[in-house]
């Protein structure tokens, strides 16, 4: 087995979900991430938890929510499954990047609200969610399968609490903020309070790999437009140039160059689905292109992302109200060029590097 396989096991079990003895833990893999699901499990049973392996199928979801009516109802069977689990441990690999492309977003939504519980329930365990760099991955990115390796790995194998250290140095800057201002271009133009929320350093605990810091938005705060031009992935489909405008926190006018009945649907999940749950500033470097892996993508550096729908509950800071939604769904926009974030009035960013950055000072106008 490739050892770069089994480091990244390490990572995910010491790291990420902190395994211990007697731990009960539900993998979730497709058939294309095994080798990833054989170290796990090996390191498993060396810490001597007890695993529990979910197939996750795309073709077996494709049958499935064709041939559903749409009336869905939250699955108890799964539910008491995750309740009964310690951590929880997600893997993607696809061999078929498209494959739920041709069932209705309708039928999606509604998918994702009956199991709404089931994801609260998740998220409340040690939970990790990783990349198997598999070949379907690797012809998304134009990459060959070596090369594709080689980004996953560059961008999950490394030493975190490096990582760590020097993401601190943006959450001291964004955690005691009032309000933030996004600039990019003349398409991107964004403001939102984060008075009382705590800003997040995800240095791989729950995403593997990590890479930013993050935040939940007042919800009734954001006011603005914003072009993502970036593209989305979602639902086996290529959403692009996603543009929102927000007034008192919603989305009141949004289109995209292509797919745009996948966004609408996306907004129309619930009332929450229309209010921004995130905003993220991507700093993982090693990731240094987009891969149309939202995984990988939003941490790249020189980058922001918003994400429609839920808050997580650890970014939303005591008395404020948590922006509940059966969706996440995470967009980008490019910093690298003409572009600036503004905290309490300070630029704090310009076109991608940091004010403790090497350089910031000669790219200011």
């Amino acid at each position: 087995m490739d050892p770069r396989i089994r480091e990244h096991a390490e990572i995910v079990v010491d790291h990420s979900v902190d395994l211990q003895p007697g731990d009960d833990v539900i993998v979730r893999a497709p058939p294309a991430a095994e080798d990833l699901v054989v170290a796990l499990h090996e390191l498993i049973g060396e810490v001597g938890a007890n695993p529990h392996t979910v197939l996750a199928s795309d073709r077996a979801s494709r049958a499935y929510l064709r041939a559903h009516d749409g009336d869905f109802e939250t699955p108890d069977h799964e539910l008491a499954l995750v309740e009964e689990s310690d951590a929880y441990i997600a893997i993607r690999a696809d061999d078929n990047v498209t494959e739920t492309s041709d069932v209705d977003p309708e039928t999606n939504a509604a998918r994702s609200q009956a199991h709404q519980p089931i994801l609260d329930e998740r998220l409340s365990k040690r939970w990790c969610l990783t990349q198997f760099p598999a070949p379907a991955n690797a012809q998304l990115a134009e990459l060959s399968t070596e090369a594709y390796e080689e980004f996953v790995y560059d961008a999950v194998n490394k030493d975190w609490d490096a990582v760590r250290e020097h993401q601190a140095q943006m959450v001291e800057i964004m955690d005691p903020a009032d309000e933030v201002r996004i600039v990019s271009g003349d398409t991107t133009d964004v403001t939102m309070s984060v008075a009382g929320n705590p800003t997040l350093n995800d240095y791989g605990e729950h995403n593997m790999p990590g890479g930013e810091v993050f935040t939940a938005p007042v919800p009734d705060s954001v006011e603005g437009e914003v072009l993502f031009d970036k593209p989305l992935y979602h639902q086996g489909r290529e959403v692009t140039d996603v543009y929102l405008a927000f007034e008192g926190g919603e989305v009141v006018d949004h289109s995209a160059e292509k797919n745009e009945e996948v966004l609408t649907e996306v907004l129309n999940t619930d009332d929450g689905a229309r209010r921004l749950g995130e905003l993220g500033i991507g700093m993982n470097r090693d990731i240094d292109r987009f891969t149309y892996n939202m995984l990988f993508d939003e941490k790249m550096g020189d980058t922001v992302h918003m994400a429609v729908g839920r808050a997580y509950d650890d970014t939303v800071g005591e008395g404020n109200e948590q922006n509940q939604s059966a969706v996440h769904v995470d967009m980008i926009v490019d910093m690298s060029e003409d572009s600036y974030i503004e905290v309490d009035g300070e630029v704090v960013q310009r076109d991608g590097t940091f004010r403790f950055e090497d350089g910031f000072e000669e790219s200011e106008v």
